[in-house]
């Protein structure tokens, strides 16, 4: 399923990391896609892709760098301490995968 518009590729990876990415709080599950940070996520580690040095450390400084804000705005957490463990591999998987396709 080679993707060549940019767009359509962004869009497919913000989807993807949406409906398979979450962060946990208090052992809630809220996906990436319901906190309305999919496509944010997905624009930021889209270089990544496009130059093909998708690896672990590289994604995890950029989940670091992905500030969210929480109580109403009063602080911010960087995204790579919401994650899981298990939803950082998933996502690198992700990312892999696409960086494969194109």
């Amino acid at each position: 399923m080679p993707k060549t518009n940019t767009t359509e590729l962004l869009e497919a990876l913000a989807a993807e990391i949406g409906e398979n990415v979450y962060i946990d709080i208090a052992k809630w599950h809220l996906y990436l896609s319901d906190a309305k940070l999919h496509t944010v996520v997905a624009e930021q580690l889209y270089p990544l892709i496009t130059s093909k040095t998708v690896n672990e450390d590289r994604v995890m400084e950029v989940l670091a760098s992905i500030p969210v804000k929480i109580g109403g705005g009063r602080r911010e957490l960087p995204l790579i301490d919401l994650l899981p463990l298990q939803c950082q591999v998933n996502l690198v998987d992700i990312l892999e995968k696409y960086q494969r396709e194109i």
